[in-house]
């Protein structure tokens, strides 16, 4: 998958015109890429679509208009495009109130070792997290992650696929539904 160009970003007044629109489409995409494991983990698994839409926002939040603070923004997102042979996701690890978040994102140190994409027939690919969101005392409660499953994983992927995590202090498992299933396998054409 190609990252987004700098060419396929509107400026803020070119995106307000067109937001309305375009924020319904990526939010109903959204909800289809959106894959929850147990109660507190939710995994949005990333495309080019999913990215232009956060940098546009991004943009229009902060008011970005400068051309290389987009290119800034713009490679920073890219990075949760998916290279070959793998799914890319944003890891939200949620808990109610922030009393919970700092019991959890303590205990959760680790989780990094411990989530997982199966698909039948290959062996499980563990998540490779980005660890400059890790660190020694907490992990944030954002997490990006990639899934390498590879040729064999991707001629593979369909019915039976499943995340799951498999953390001493969490352990959860979802067998992804076949609209879930039909959505991420676009991301290997």
């Amino acid at each position: 998958m190609l990252p987004v160009d700098f060419s396929e970003i509107k400026n803020i007044a070119e995106y307000e015109i067109e937001r309305p629109e375009y924020r319904e489409k990526l939010i109903a995409l959204k909800g289809r890429r959106r894959i929850r494991v147990g109660d507190h983990l939710t995994f949005l698994f990333e495309n080019r679509d999913t990215v232009r839409y956060q940098v546009q926002e991004m943009m229009r939040i902060e008011r970005i208009v400068r051309e290389h603070d987009i290119r800034h923004e713009l490679e920073t997102y890219n990075e949760l495009i998916p290279g070959p042979g793998e799914l890319s996701a944003s890891l939200l690890i949620e808990y109610e109130t922030p009393e919970q978040r700092a019991v959890w994102l303590h205990d959760l140190l680790g989780l990094e070792d411990h989530v997982w994409i199966e698909v039948p027939g290959v062996a499980p690919a563990r998540a490779r997290f980005d660890t400059r969101q890790i660190s020694t005392d907490r992990i944030s409660s954002v997490q990006y992650v990639k899934f390498p499953i590879g040729l064999e994983g991707i001629a593979k992927f369909g019915p039976g696929t499943r995340l799951y995590a498999d953390h001493p202090k969490y352990q959860a498992s979802t067998v992804l539904s076949a609209d879930q299933l039909a959505e991420l396998t676009a991301d290997f054409r």
